[in-house]
């Protein structure tokens, strides 16, 4: 909504509890109340919640969506990931902001409207995509833009907007168990109970069932670890932050079947032992909140949420909701922990780790959106029907969202096990010579690899899949990540900040047309450097798409080498030229040699 003037400070903390572990969820609520986090605002904070101003400072300047100097009633950020801009994000951002007469990262005269950019908003199978005031809408082009931009001459309030603007469909183009299969809520949960805890957990094992989000770690191993830890309580965090540029599958399942997700979390609260959950929404997605809050009132009004659930004593158990402010780093799961906590989302060191030392220190089960629907149809079907999906390193099926050069962009659903040849083929990519499995995180795959296989055992992925065709150049697919994950480090660890900056400046060099050879092996030392002494998986993947592509299209870089030796990145003679022009001089001596 457009910003107030009024800020309704002590009613926005009493709802959150007076609460510190809540601050993010505060600071979230004053920035859409006030349109930004003045600094009196941290001192009055500080005051009702009883913690030190340094303590709602260092949230409130971590997170992208938190700013202290007004945005304007409008805040408009283009997504700006790889596919955005092969989609044209970048011409139309021109063509929007010439349309209101606005300079980007810059306040309009008027103090209305406010342009930047911002790196993915999970609607790569729609893009270009854009935020307003945090609500995503999909499928720019020059028609939509100028209806948005005669709605903001208008002034007109967002809840007046029309509807179909912030229309997101799931474009789900091809369904399997967890999306194509009628799901009656509560029937997974009465299996559970009649089944019981112990022979629950069971059943999770014998599926096989493995992590959805890339790492792979069995799911009935963090259980069972989880349920035998001692605590004061247990808790349930389903990780809804999937920042990883290209996936949105978690958007699908969220948005058409959150039923399925809840209830996984609810067979895993009985199975540990909990009572509260903790649903994590990355904050891009704010257009889904609404709809699940209702989605958790309905099934709290059919007794599969609350007190008693369906009947059983003791078995008490409820879901909240928090949304993340813009951080990527957050989809790590100690990091995430530390934002639910109401602190900058930085991770933690491990061990421990959650399952014996989660949410406010207690033992925890952290697992993704897909993870959990997984863990209601198996309670619902039982593990050996999940287990004779897929391959025998890798049960059940995997959701991909695919997005790029492909005629067929969305949500589909296979079995473990499906070649990357088939999915080129279902989805209409018939001109592919690369793909992106897994975000930039992931792995770059050339077309000579196309008979590679979807599966833990040789392309684990977390469920991106950006397709790339003959005419893109590989260099500035890999330098787009660069700039993405400079701009994501949480900057805690030295390799890391410093790393990734690095990376981006030299990757900013080549693109210059100023690279070497040299450049290269440097980009090659900072990735033994990053995989070796980062602190978490940020950084040790954060070299992955520079060096992939190097091995994989080195055409894409050494076209750009200006030497094979080395070449500095600043131009000394160059600088001199505006010296030139206002003395008059260009003789011999009014240059630098060459050497």
């Amino acid at each position: 909504m457009p910003a107030q003037d009024v800020c309704d400070l002590p009613g926005i903390v009493a709802r959150w509890h007076r609460d510190p572990a809540n601050l993010v969820q505060i600071l979230r609520e004053v920035q859409e109340s006030c349109g930004t986090i003045p600094s009196d605002t941290l001192d009055q904070l500080a005051k009702l919640l009883d913690v030190p101003r340094v303590r709602i400072e260092s949230t409130a300047s971590f997170y992208a969506f938190f700013h202290a100097e007004s945005h304007g009633a409008y805040e408009i950020l283009f997504s700006d990931n790889i596919i955005d801009r092969m989609a044209g994000k970048e011409a139309l951002k021109q063509y929007f902001c010439e349309r209101l007469w606005l300079e980007p990262r810059k306040l309009s005269e008027d103090g209305l409207v406010y342009v930047d950019d911002t790196a993915d908003i999970g609607l790569a199978d729609q893009a270009p995509a854009m935020l307003v005031n945090g609500y995503a809408i999909p499928s720019l082009d020059k028609a939509r833009l100028d209806l948005v931009a005669e709605l903001i001459r208008a002034r007109k309030p967002l809840a007046e907007w029309p509807p179909m603007l912030f229309e997101v469909p799931d474009n789900l183009c091809k369904p399997g168990p967890l999306t194509g299969e009628a799901f009656v809520p509560g029937a997974a949960l009465k299996a559970a109970l009649a089944r019981g805890a112990e022979a629950t957990l069971a059943e999770i094992d014998a599926s096989n069932l493995r992590g959805r989000g890339g790492a792979g770690f069995k799911t009935a191993t963090k259980w069972a670890s989880c349920r035998k830890a001692e605590g004061e309580a247990h808790y349930v965090v389903c990780n809804a932050d999937e920042g990883e540029p290209g996936t949105f599958k978690d958007r699908v399942l969220l948005a058409s079947h959150a039923d399925l997700v809840f209830e996984g979390m609810t067979v895993c609260a009985r199975v540990i032992g909990a009572r509260l959950g903790l649903l994590y929404l990355r904050g891009e997605y704010r257009n889904l909140l609404e709809k699940l809050k209702s989605v958790l009132a309905r099934r709290r009004e059919a007794g599969l949420l609350g007190q008693n659930i369906l009947g059983e004593q003791g078995f008490d158990f409820d879901i909240e909701i928090h949304l993340g402010a813009g951080a990527y780093i957050c989809g790590e799961e100690s990091a995430l922990i530390e934002s639910l906590e109401g602190k900058p989302g930085k991770p933690r060191n491990r061990p421990p780790f959650p399952d014996r030392c989660g949410y406010r220190n207690q033992p925890t089960v952290v697992n993704n959106v897909e993870t959990f629907a997984c863990a209601a149809k198996i309670a619902e079907r039982g593990g050996a029907w999940f287990a004779a999906l897929g391959t025998p390193q890798s049960a059940g099926s995997k959701l991909i969202s695919i997005s790029g050069d492909c005629k067929r962009p969305g949500a589909y659903e296979y079995p473990f096990g499906v070649t990357v040849r088939q999915i080129l083929i279902d989805c209409g990519a018939e001109d592919a010579h690369a793909v992106q499995v897994s975000g930039p995180s992931g792995t770059c795959i050339s077309f000579r690899e196309f008979d590679r296989r979807i599966a833990f055992e040789d392309l684990a992925t977390a469920g991106a899949f950006m397709v790339f065709s003959r005419e893109r150049d590989m260099f500035e697919v890999a330098r787009n990540f660069t700039h993405f994950f400079a701009h994501e480090s949480c900057g805690f660890c030295t390799p890391c900040r410093v790393g990734t900056s690095l990376l981006r400046n030299i990757m900013d060099k080549l693109a210059a047309g100023k690279g070497s050879a040299y450049d290269m092996n440097e980009m090659k030392h900072i990735m033994h450097v990053l995989r070796g002494t980062a602190h978490c998986g940020l950084g040790h993947t954060a070299a992955n798409p520079v060096v992939q592509t190097m091995e994989k299209f080195p055409d894409a870089y050494e076209k750009r080498l200006k030497r094979l030796d080395f070449e500095p990145a600043f131009d000394l003679d160059g600088a001199l030229q505006t010296a030139r022009l206002i003395t008059g001089r260009d003789d011999e001596w009014a240059h630098l040699a060459d050497d």
